[in-house]
């Protein structure tokens, strides 16, 4: 079973890869990949991609997922179609921080990566 936070909140101040998750049951499924970001300084950006790997060795040359650049705190949603890669076993969130002020030279971003089965909220719902 797939843990639902691929990333657990955390607090960054530089690029950073995080602990490799494996997949289980969820490795060919519909996932619903949710981007938190509750801490922010002003003039940054953050860009987040969640990686596959059969192997936990060899991550390939492209993402399975990209949230693309994020300026504001919010709560954002992408799809990870895995149905198409049954190779994928493992996967794990990478980041990229900018800051283009002269004041403040460390970003720091809040966030956290979760992820879910597709239609898992409306299965709970029903029961």
């Amino acid at each position: 079973m797939l843990p639902n936070f691929l990333l657990p909140e955390s607090i960054a101040h530089s690029d950073g890869i995080g602990p490799v998750i494996d997949l289980g049951s969820q490795s060919n499924k519909l996932l619903v990949l949710t981007l938190g970001v509750d801490r922010i300084i002003e003039q940054e950006s953050l860009e987040v991609s969640v990686w596959g790997s059969p192997d936990g060795k060899s991550w390939g040359v492209r993402p399975l997922a990209i949230f693309p650049p994020k300026f504001y705190c919010g709560i954002y949603s992408t799809l990870l179609n895995l149905a198409s890669r049954p190779d994928i076993k493992v996967a794990r969130v990478q980041w990229k921080m900018s800051r283009w002020t002269k004041g403040e030279s460390m970003p720091m971003f809040g966030f956290y990566v979760y992820a879910e089965e597709s239609g898992a909220r409306v299965s709970a719902a029903v029961a």
